[in-house]
Formats: structure tokens, C-alpha cells, sequence
């Protein structure tokens, strides 16, 4: 496609804003560590909540839905679960509020607050600090696969999507390292307006285009219906013949064995807190444990009704105006090009240019959040700690520069040997963060668990994980879940029970200040023995219900855009109604109670110091900078 002379213009100048306020920003970046990597703890919540929002509209994730929301009609709103997307609420009721307690600046750095400063501890640094850079670069290559099959399309040059990918990687890589936080955060803002403005005007377009009675007839019957049976159950044999091929790849023909598979690795993840990405950064750069928690529930507020008023509206495009192309390409024809093809054929001039920039923006933020995330682990957790602890801050930031720069390269060489977006994808959620689940759920909820059984379970889920696709080729990543999470299960038990406890003053610590519930009796009760007017969480019975209202609320956040765009408006009404129920479900039993849930027993003085304390260490530390 040659783009118009309006729809370059629109692209350019777009482009040029957000590198000019990345790099403008980036003086506020280059202060200190703490300035780079959580921007001094200063940014408000909702930002924050935005910029996370921003960070998961990525454009390969994006393609992923397009193409399952054109195969799987409403059934798709259920394989989100497969990231999941509903660890947004566990964060969001309870693990937001208890990761934020801990003032740290990377979930390594987190760590030393768990397992104490031992042996075990040292160990348990080192196995997050692998997974983290291990799955910095999966990231890196699934937005490499998907900028590089997006830009293909658009762009006149004779390249080949790999190349295109390698050129967009060069020229927002500059910004991304340069910023820091700062400039992710508010770069993504304007991102997610950008996106937000051009993903509902796709959704008008669409519902303007297509009717009821059009898509019908496109569609193989059942594929409006949001319900699912053991089995799929949409036959596309005379529609289009292919997508029954697609399905079987897939592996999703036993749908509803499928669907209990993602909800029993997605609830196992969700328990487990965020991965050591852009997600736990966010957190921790939070003001406060309570902004945390409202971050976090606004992530999904936000992202999900423009998001899938953009999915569904090409996807009903791409079915009744592509569907006789793409069964005269038989099996030939990539579904994961269903965006950028509708995009092609169907958006006007001008819009066509504001929503590549707002899907190069989305792009630009998943490739920023996860570069920004991953450096800190490395620079915090082993250069400081083990090459170099007396760095300043300045050569922290230019150490940072350099790790960014060789995980770029190194997703670059992973992205170059994948085939397809969800090769990749699959992989990353249901391979690499099976193996992250047990060790991480047992941190939060076994007062026994000690670094040692940490260290070995990650490392027994990451070599599992890292060999399944060498050993286990044509095994779906997520029927390999229970397999991987009891590999790391029996690492994390075996090394726990084979050696000594962590010290009891460093598991009282931790205790007083995240207050968690959970298998914790000997050292509550040491802790109540203590101090008599601390208060043990008793919220286990209300957090499971808010968990389950939430899932049930954001699934109405993504079935009702898809509703109101294929116009079916009763079982839109329906979504809605529920939608309401459960908002006022959780504002009750949630929102009005998170300052007291968060700052139960001693929580709130123990975090307002600890804030205190690492304020003014900063300070102090510029300080010497300057005079230097």
C-alpha cells in the first residue's frame, strides 16, 4: 500500500512529538537510579494506571485478537485468560497493596525483604534476575514478530518484515533507553489517547458498514454466542474453509477443556504477583500501597472498551468484505495480517494515518515498557551488588544504556528465528510464566518457604519451560502448564524442606509489613506475641469474593464493545446490567475499604518511613553527584 501524503504527514509528526518528549523528559531521567527506574515515586496513580494500560495495546497483541475475535466470534473474550488478563484484579484487590509495602525499586531488590540477606537470599536474587532478562527478550521478540508483519503492509519499500522490524527497533530504541520512566510514562499517555480516539472511530466505521443480517451470513452459526460446551463447535466447512485448519493448529477444538486450563494457570499466575516487568515497575514507582491498588483496577477500566471496539470492528470489516479473498487463498492466507489488511481496505484517509501512528505508539509503549523494566534488574542486582558497588549514579544509568542495548539484539536474534505472533506468544504466557508460577505463589502464602526453595523452584520452571519447545515441539504451550508447574513445585518444596528456615527476624519483618494471609501461624503468632495491637489480615474470605465479582466485571468490560459494534443489543443490555451490578459490588466490598485493608496493623507508619528513609538516600545521593 502507498500511503497518502495526509497519512504520512499524520505518521511523521506523531513520531517526531513522542521522540521529542521522550528525549526532552529524559533530564528529569538522568537525576538518579531511583529517577530512571520508578521516577522518583512521584507520579499519580491514574498515570501510572494509563501508562500501564497504554503498555498492553501493543500492536502484536493486538493482531493476536483480531485474528481469534475473526475465527472464535465472542468465544474469543475468554482467551485473554490465557496472559491473564484477570491478574489485574488479583493486583488490584490485594497483591498491588503488598508489593508496594516494600519500597524497592526492582522484584529482586523485593526479595531481600522475603529471604533475608543469606545465602538463600543471594540465590533467589539471581534466579529473578535471569527470569527477568529472560523474558525482557521474549518481549523484545513478540514485538519484533508483530511491528515487522504490521509494517509490510503499509509501508512501498520491497523489505521484508523481519527487515521493516529491525528498522523501527533502531529508531525508537534511541528514546526508550534515553527516558527512563519519565519518558515511558507520559510518552504513553498520548499514546493511549492516540490510540483510544482511532480505535472507537474504527469501531463507528464498522458498525456503519456491516449489518446484523451481512455478518450472519459470513459467519458460521454460533460464532455471536459468548457460551461454550466441552467442544468448539463452529463449523466454518463452506464459509471459509481454512479457519477449521486454524482451529486445529491452534489446539483449541476442545474449547471448553481449553478455557479451565487458562483459569487454572491463570488463577496459579495471578496468586503468584506480577512478573519482574513493566506491570511490578509500575507498582513500585506508586506514591502509595493504596495507589497502587486503585493503579491497578483502572488498567482495566480503561484499556478494554476502545481496545475492542478496534478488535471487532476489523474483524467484522475483514469477514464480510475479505471472507470470498481469503477462501480463495485456501490455507495460505495469515490470519495474524487480518489487522493491518482491514486497516488497508476499509480506513479512510487521514484516519488510516492516525491509526498506524496510534498502533506504532502501541508498539512503541510494549517495547518501551519492557526494555525500561529489565536493565534495572541487571544494573540494581548484580552490578551494584556484585561488580561494582561503589557505581554512582551516572554510571548506573550508562551501565543501564548498555544492558538495553544487548537485550535489543538479543530479542532481535529470537524474533528472526520465530515463524508466527503466537509462536511466541503462547510461549511467554503459558511456558515461561508456568514455570514462574509456583515458587511465587508459595513467596507470598508458606511462612516456610526460604530463598533456597525460591532459587531451585525458578530454576526448575525455567529449564522446563526453556526446554519444552527443543524436547516438546508439537505440545501446546498451555496443556504443558500443569507439567511445568509441577516441575517447579517439587523444586521449590525439595529445596525448601532440605534446608534451614530463614531467620525469624527477617520473616517477622516481612510479615508486620505485608500482613498477607495465607499458611503464616508460627510467625503470626510470634508477631502477636510481640505486639499485641497488631491486627492479622483476616481478608482471605472478602479478597477471594472481590477476585471473583472483579473477573466477573471484566468480562463484561470485554464482551459489551464487541456487543454494541456487531449491534446485538439485548445481550449488550444484559453485559451492561452486570457491568453495573459488579461496579457496585466492588466499590462497596473494595474501594471503600482499601485504606483500611492496606493499612491494617502497623502497614502504613512501617511504609511511610520506609518512603522517608529511601527519599532521602536519594537525595543525598544526587547531592554528592552535584559535587562531583
Amino acid at each position: 500500500m502507498n500511503l497518502s501524503g495526509i497519512d504520512i504527514a499524520v505518521i511523521a509528526l506523531y513520531l517526531l512529538g513522542t521522540l521529542a518528549i521522550g528525549l526532552y523528559i529524559s533530564r528529569l531521567a538522568s537525576r538518579d537510579i531511583s529517577s530512571y527506574f520508578l521516577a522518583g515515586k512521584t507520579i499519580p496513580w491514574w498515570a501510572l494506571g494509563v501508562s500501564n494500560a497504554s503498555g498492553m495495546f501493543d500492536i502484536a497483541g493486538t493482531m493476536w485478537l483480531v485474528s481469534m475475535c475473526f475465527v472464535y466470534g465472542l468465544k474469543s473474550a475468554w482467551l485473554p485468560w490465557i496472559w491473564p488478563i484477570f491478574n489485574q484484579i488479583f493486583l488490584m484487590v490485594y497483591l498491588s497493596g503488598w508489593l508496594r509495602r516494600s519500597n524497592a525499586t526492582t522484584g529482586a531488590e523485593w526479595l531481600k525483604t522475603r529471604f533475608g540477606s543469606g545465602q538463600g537470599a543471594r540465590f533467589s536474587h539471581m534466579a529473578v534476575v535471569f527470569f527477568a532478562i529472560v523474558s525482557a527478550v521474549g518481549f523484545i521478540a513478540y514485538a519484533f514478530k508483530g511491528i515487522g508483519k504490521f509494517a509490510v503492509i503499509f509501508f512501498p519499500w520491497d523489505l521484508s518484515p523481519d527487515t521493516y522490524a529491525m528498522i523501527i527497533f533502531a529508531l525508537t530504541t534511541l528514546y526508550v533507553i534515553k527516558g527512563g520512566m519519565y519518558s515511558v510514562v507520559f510518552t504513553e499517555i498520548v499514546q493511549f489517547v492516540v490510540m483510544s480516539i482511532a480505535a472507537v472511530a474504527v469501531g463507528i466505521i464498522a458498525m456503519n458498514s456491516v449489518t446484523s443480517e451481512q455478518l450472519s451470513a459470513a459467519t458460521p452459526e454460533g460464532w455471536s454466542n459468548v457460551f461454550f460446551g466441552w467442544t468448539l463447535d463452529l463449523n466454518w466447512q463452506g464459509v471459509i474453509d481454512s479457519v477449521n485448519v486454524k482451529v486445529q493448529d491452534d489446539g483449541f477444538e476442545l474449547f471448553g477443556l481449553m478455557v479451565m486450563m487458562m483459569l487454572l494457570k491463570g488463577v496459579l499466575s495471578s496468586m503468584a504477583g506480577p512478573v519482574p516487568n513493566y506491570d511490578m515497575q509500575r507498582i513500585l514507582a506508586a506514591k502509595s500501597p493504596q495507589e497502587a491498588a486503585k493503579m491497578s483496577g483502572l488498567v482495566s477500566l480503561v484499556m478494554f472498551f476502545p481496545r475492542y471496539m478496534m478488535v471487532a470492528g476489523l474483524s467484522i470489516l475483514a469477514l464480510v468484505y475479505m471472507g470470498p479473498d481469503i477462501q480463495a487463498q485456501g490455507t495460505h492466507f495469515d490470519f495474524e495480517q487480518i489487522l493491518p489488511y482491514a486497516i488497508n481496505t476499509f480506513v479512510p484517509v487521514g484516519l488510516t494515518g492516525l491509526l498506524i501512528a496510534g498502533l506504532l505508539a502501541a508498539f512503541m509503549s510494549t517495547f518501551a515498557a519492557s526494555l525500561n523494566a529489565a536493565p534495572a534488574y541487571f544494573v540494581n542486582d548484580i552490578y551494584k551488588r556484585y561488580l561494582k558497588p561503589e557505581a554512582t549514579n551516572r554510571e548506573c544509568i550508562r551501565m543501564s544504556y548498555g544492558v538495553s542495548f544487548v537485550l535489543v539484539i538479543a530479542g532481535v536474534l529470537v524474533g528472526l528465528m520465530l515463524q508466527s505472533i503466537n509462536d511466541i506468544m503462547q510461549w511467554i504466557f503459558a511456558a515461561l510464566f508456568g514455570g514462574y508460577a509456583a515458587a511465587n505463589v508459595l513467596k507470598w502464602h508458606w511462612w516456610r518457604f526460604n530463598g533456597f526453595g525460591y532459587f531451585w523452584g525458578m530454576m526448575a520452571g525455567l529449564v522446563g519451560s526453556l526446554s519444552m519447545p527443543i524436547l516438546l515441539p508439537d505440545v501446546q504451550p498451555l496443556m504443558a502448564f500443569p507439567f511445568l508447574f509441577l516441575f517447579g513445585l517439587i523444586g521449590s518444596i525439595a529445596g525448601t524442606l532440605l534446608t534451614k528456615p530463614d531467620p525469624e527476624d527477617v520473616l517477622c519483618q516481612f510479615y508486620r509489613n505485608v500482613n498477607p494471609w495465607g499458611f503464616w501461624k508460627p510467625i503470626r503468632d510470634k508477631v502477636c506475641t510481640e505486639d499485641p495491637n497488631f491486627i492479622p489480615n483476616k481478608d482471605f474470605t472478602r479478597d477471594s469474593t472481590n477476585i471473583v465479582v472483579g473477573v466477573i466485571w471484566q468480562l463484561t468490560l470485554v464482551v459489551m464493545p464487541i456487543y454494541l459494534v456487531i449491534q446485538e443489543m439485548m445481550p449488550l443490555l444484559y453485559a451492561f446490567l452486570l457491568m453495573v451490578a459488579t461496579t457496585w459490588f466492588l466499590k462497596k466490598q473494595w474501594y471503600d475499604k482499601l485504606d483500611r485493608s492496606i493499612d491494617s496493623g502497623t502497614n502504613s507508619r512501617t511504609d511511610s518511613n520506609a518512603d522517608s528513609t529511601a527519599n532521602n538516600r536519594t537525595t543525598k545521593q544526587y547531592e554528592e553527584l552535584e559535587g562531583k
